[in-house]
């Protein structure tokens, strides 16, 4: 099973414009909203028609516009699962799900993949219930089922667990891995959230202003992001532009400090840092600091610092643990940016 994706497509001032692969895989498309991670989604389902390109799937064209090939969604086999899951108001959860078996044609064979659906997915006993009367997580099993059920070619998941309650997403994150699991086909899922990604896809493409800006495996993109925004979106909270010193100099000009480095790439123009990765052991790239903020978190402080060389520097965020913090307070603190924890940026 395979996906490619290579399309156009324009809207007022913004322009949609993205190639990628995926294969039997969960492939994730993370990115600030109103990136066109959505849109991308639509266009795959034939939802939204691009202006050019090609869209192949399992080596099935489902849209090329120098052929002019656009087929429709019902003719795609794409299950698609809205951010509100669009279930039909006026249908019962039987209903609901039967309507996803619209190409069995046999009758008999309809009521019986409804029910398999419905134990499945644990609805026994809701059958006559309508939306209105279910709860976030039922209404997403239903919008599931009702996909499954179709026996889809792959499986377009749009912000899954953005309706729910917070309590709620961590326990149906993982039915939703179930059902991945047992789906065995190409998964797209869009998100705007770093820890859901990490813990559910295979492979990330990073969505910036219409554009593939970087793609690859989840651990590649989360340990070592190429660029500002991608590191920004994987949880580097500290970045800066840089002034090259020499081979092993740089300025960080937004933090107003020297860094010292192994060496410098050629194209690097910024710098990045965790926060927990800054630490009060004392070895490299030390710098005092004037603490701005403290921020206490449930089990950590968070605290905005700005460094003694410059006036005109940014805040640096540094979390260390609750102990640490409560032992050394003071208005003023001296750390290490070690340089094996400095990461390049292009």
């Amino acid at each position: 099973m395979s996906l490619y994706v290579d399309i156009e497509k324009k809207l007022g001032n913004f322009h949609l414009k993205v190639k990628f692969e995926a294969e039997d895989e969960t492939l994730a498309l993370l990115g600030a909203s109103g990136c066109g991670k959505s849109m991308t989604l639509k266009c795959i389902a034939g939802i939204e028609k691009p202006d050019t390109g090609k869209i192949l799937l399992n080596g099935r064209t489902l849209f090329d516009s120098k052929e002019r090939i656009n087929l429709t969604p019902q003719q795609r086999n794409i299950g698609f699962m809205f951010q509100n899951y669009a279930l039909f108001p006026n249908m019962t959860v039987f209903e609901n799900i039967k309507a996803g078996t619209v190409r069995e044609k046999d009758k008999k064979n309809k009521k019986a993949r409804t029910y398999d659906a419905i134990e499945r997915f644990h609805l026994s006993g809701l059958e006559n219930h309508y939306p209105s009367q279910l709860s976030g997580g039922q209404q997403q099993r239903v919008a599931l089922a009702r996909i499954l059920v179709s026996n889809p070619e792959i499986l377009l998941l749009d912000e899954p667990f953005s309706a729910l309650d917070s309590h709620l997403r961590f326990q149906l994150e993982q039915e939703i891995r179930n059902v991945i699991r047992d789906f065995g086909k190409t998964v797209i899922l869009v998100s705007h959230n770093r820890d859901e990604i990490f813990r559910m896809t295979d492979s990330i493409a990073i969505i910036h202003n219409g554009h593939v800006e970087t793609s690859g495996s989840k651990e590649q993109i989360f340990s070592t992001p190429k660029t500002p925004y991608s590191a920004s979106l994987v949880g580097y909270k500290n970045i800066s532009k840089i002034e090259k010193i020499d081979d092993t100099h740089v300025y960080a000009s937004d933090w107003g400090i020297p860094l010292e480095l192994p060496q410098i790439p050629r194209d690097m123009h910024h710098i990045a840092i965790k926060m927990s990765d800054i630490t009060t052991e004392l070895s490299d790239n030390i710098s005092d600091f004037r603490v701005i903020e403290e921020i206490e978190n449930s089990f950590s402080y968070t605290l905005s610092l700005l460094s003694d060389q410059s006036r005109v520097s940014s805040p640096i965020f540094w979390e260390t643990d609750k102990k640490t913090w409560e032992h050394i307070r003071n208005e003023s603190v001296k750390l290490s940016l070690p340089s094996s924890k400095l990461l390049p940026l292009y």
